[in-house]
């Protein structure tokens, strides 16, 4: 199986690496468009900001690329934001594979931290991903911004607010949180994404 990691201008990138790895997997970590569209599965993840995420993808006609794909896309952390219509980091505007928008937390007591960083229960689970999970299985976030709720909400987390954990709409499928960073909770993620049946 042909499994490629998207290429760009984002940080951790290396724990997916390896994690795609224990899975008995050497994927390929490409920006090449020709590479990406034709794997069995391709990952698209990382940290990092926005707008300079978007330009790297546009200068490299790699958001029409994803954008095009058919086969199984996960969008990871700010891979998932990415997906999505529009953020605040930068009012920038995404792909827009989901029609929602990023939004940033907005702290109401002292004790509400921004970058939220930790680890939080998912619930209302609703993926082949989250196959052999339970409810309220924990899984790791570093975010400062969030997924609003819709119809393509596939898990649920708080902080601060509800929002989207994860998302999913046709092939694509995507999660807030680091499954790498997960334990064993987002090896079985990781492995339910490799052994999808679309």
């Amino acid at each position: 199986m042909k499994v490629s990691i998207v290429k760009y201008n984002a940080g951790n990138i290396f724990s997916v690496i390896n994690s795609v790895k224990r899975l008995g997997i050497e994927p390929l970590w490409t920006d090449d468009p020709v590479e990406i569209a034709s794997s069995d599965r391709v990952i698209f993840p990382g940290q990092g900001h926005a707008r300079t995420a978007m330009d790297y993808l546009r200068e490299h006609n790699l958001d029409k690329v994803i954008a095009d794909l058919k086969q199984p896309v996960l969008g990871i952390c700010i891979g998932q934001q990415l997906l999505c219509q529009h953020s605040e980091e930068g009012d920038t505007d995404c792909i827009g594979i989901f029609p929602i928008n990023v939004r940033r937390f907005q702290p109401t007591c002292h004790e509400q931290k921004v970058p939220a960083m930790g680890w939080n229960a998912i619930h209302d689970l609703k993926s082949p991903l989250f196959k052999g999970l339970n409810e309220n299985d924990y899984v790791y976030f570093v975010h400062s911004y969030y997924c609003e709720l819709c119809d393509y909400t596939a898990a649920t987390s708080d902080y601060i607010l509800p929002y989207s954990a994860s998302l999913q709409k046709d092939n694509f499928f995507a999660m807030q949180f680091h499954p790498e960073k997960s334990g064993k909770v987002g090896h079985k993620i990781l492995e339910n994404f490799i052994n999808l049946n679309l």
